[in-house]
């Protein structure tokens, strides 16, 4: 089972975020690591105690901003991914009127299956294709 937290622990978080995006997808390590994690919300899922899957939250007015998911490899396809999305969205009801991503294309069914649609056109980020995408929160 895993243990969901809202944490400041970001180092942990950058290292999933490297293995993830900078080893796994090859993002460029200055687009990763962008500077405004001091700004975001940070959330660390762990299993059986050891880091497993990570997102922040950038606060825009009666927005929240989803990014940087990144589930270890070892973990996906376990639900592990939407079950801290469901922990985020739950943590982010009070403050928030809307949570809005960017979803690699290839993510896009997973978060659908979260309540999420898919708006606007398809555009480059990192390299990876990208579309926005809106939840309302209630």
């Amino acid at each position: 089972m895993a243990r969901l937290t809202r944490t400041d622990d970001i180092a942990t978080c950058l290292e999933i975020r490297r293995v993830v995006f900078v080893e796994g997808q090859n993002v460029p390590e200055h687009e990763e690591v962008d500077g405004k994690d001091a700004i975001c919300r940070h959330y660390l899922a762990h299993v059986n105690d050891l880091p497993a899957a990570t997102a922040r939250v950038m606060p825009l007015g009666t927005k929240a901003k989803i990014q940087r998911v990144a589930v270890l490899d070892i973990h996906r396809g376990t639900g592990l991914g939407a079950e801290l999305m469901r922990f985020i969205l739950d943590d982010l009801q009070d403050d928030f009127d809307e949570a809005i991503l960017g979803s690699q294309t290839h993510a896009i069914g997973f978060y659908e299956k979260l309540g999420f649609k898919a708006f606007g056109p398809e555009y480059d980020d990192a390299g990876i294709p990208h579309r926005d995408m809106l939840l309302k929160l209630e």
